[in-house]
């Protein structure tokens, strides 16, 4: 097995160039088509944590304590 030094954790078997190429395509239509059926949850998703989402409106809200610092 051949394992890349960039993902160490993930053996890669040797494949001819071949291989590689119907792998790779299949991979780009199938991530195409997972895209495409759930563009709108995976948005949903990022819209929910955006930052606009996380940063407080109020600075100097406080949580129970008044002493932030």
């Amino acid at each position: 097995m051949y394992s890349d030094p960039i993902y160490p954790c993930i053996p890669l078997p040797r494949l001819s160039d071949k291989a590689a190429v119907e792998i790779l395509d299949f991979l780009q239509v199938f991530t195409n088509d997972f895209e495409n059926r759930y563009s709108n949850q995976i948005r949903r998703y990022y819209d929910e944590r955006s930052r606009h989402h996380i940063v407080q409106t109020d600075l100097f809200e406080t949580v129970g304590d008044p002493a932030i610092f």
